[in-house]
């Protein structure tokens, strides 16, 4: 009898195995249907200069279809018209190694690391290293000399150290920051580097963990917030989705979706580990909140502003998550979900005919080519996930 029991088992383990497997094809050969969609779309876009962006858009547009382009395994960087758009986007690259066209410079020259780290050999070696000592340079700590960002060095205790903001003179925000750390990562940099440790200051302040964070606004729901940088006078810190008083008169800023998933993903390409209790919290709200409907939390402050960011939010999410490690999410009411078939199921369903995708006005995400490259690196990173978990 018992082994018969046995054999049940295994019979029983072998077709979930099957099924899981089966499913994780299926959801990639739908992913892959809805990317190759999207990149016709975005390569009919090109302009005759190779690049993706109309004046004065920044190049960081192109460098992100760059970046899908060279993550489908269909392309390269060798192609005329990739070899064109990368030409192009060099073009913009200054002596001091930014990557812009003299605005938003944090923000675009880490968008143009992370799409040429992602040409295989590694022929951009020389341009990345110039442009990733550029991020370095303008990373507000006490370390940087020659800031033009209120001229002066920051001090650990500063609410702003360790972060990045869009160029010398911005407040640094969690935005900036996590792609910044993407690009570092994407640049092979390990999470021993000093810039690393720097920005784990800047992560843990703009998280709502008062255990680990020591902003007077700080909750304890492991959600993360915009900036605690900045703010009005005598109210440091800003989130988009609001602030409210605690019950014993605290001002509080609110949690959101694509900023809690930008935490998570910096904190595990900064070293940190899922036991650690920073990432848990944050684990924790992202099962407490999983919607796909809208960027979580934003509601609160505005039932308008729930789509805003929408498509970032599916971008952030899915880098996110494929840096986690664990494709099934777990809800409040116990319900089980594997973000990846969830993901490429709600993106199927929100792309156009024509291929691409479009959201709502707010953060330029009107913008069909800058949000189908948003919703084309979310499908590859879900696909990427499927690859690496396939019976999950």
């Amino acid at each position: 009898m018992k082994s018969l029991v046995s054999r049940m088992g295994l019979i029983v383990l072998g077709l979930a195995v099957l099924l899981a497997a089966g499913a994780s094809a299926r959801g990639d050969d739908r992913a892959q249907t809805l990317i190759t969609r999207g990149l016709d779309y975005l390569k009919g876009q090109q302009k005759e200069d190779g690049s993706w962006q109309n004046p004065p858009e920044p190049p960081g547009i192109s460098a992100l279809v760059i970046r899908v382009f060279l993550n489908d395994s269909n392309h390269n960087a060798q192609e005329p018209f990739l070899h064109k758009a990368i030409e192009k986007l060099l073009s913009y690259q200054g002596p001091d190694g930014r990557i812009s066209n003299q605005m938003l410079d944090n923000y675009n020259t880490a968008i143009a690391i992370s799409a040429l780290a992602a040409a295989k050999g590694d022929p951009y070696r020389a341009q990345i290293d110039k442009a990733v000592g550029f991020l370095k340079s303008i990373q507000w700590t006490d370390q940087i000399e020659g800031l033009e960002k209120q001229n002066r060095k920051v001090d650990p205790s500063d609410p702003a150290y360790g972060g990045w903001g869009y160029g010398r003179h911005g407040r640094p925000d969690s935005s900036n920051l996590q792609i910044t750390i993407e690009a570092l990562h994407d640049a092979g940099l390990k999470p021993e580097d000093p810039a690393y440790q720097a920005a784990l200051k800047f992560i843990t302040r703009s998280q709502n963990h008062s255990e680990t964070n020591d902003q007077p606004w700080a909750g304890d729901d492991g959600g993360f917030v915009y900036t605690p940088a900045g703010g009005k006078p005598g109210a440091p810190g800003e989130s988009p989705a609001g602030e409210y008083t605690s019950p014993d008169g605290r001002r509080m800023l609110r949690s959101y979706g694509s900023m809690t998933y930008a935490g998570l993903k910096s904190m595990i390409y900064a070293g940190l580990k899922h036991d650690d209790p920073r990432v848990k919290a944050a684990w924790d709200w992202i099962g407490r909140n999983w919607t796909l409907d809208e960027n979580p939390g934003m509601r609160l402050g505005d039932p308008d502003n729930a789509q805003n960011g929408l498509y970032y939010y599916y971008m952030t999410l899915a880098r996110s998550l494929h840096a986690y490690g664990q494709p099934i999410i777990t809800d409040p009411q116990g319900k089980t979900h594997d973000w990846r078939v969830e993901l490429i199921a709600k993106l199927a369903e929100l792309q156009n005919p024509d291929g691409s995708w479009a959201g709502d006005k707010r953060w330029m995400e009107n913008n069909p080519t800058l949000v189908t490259a948003y919703a084309l690196i979310a499908l590859e990173n879900a696909q990427r996930d499927l690859h690496d978990h396939p019976a999950d």
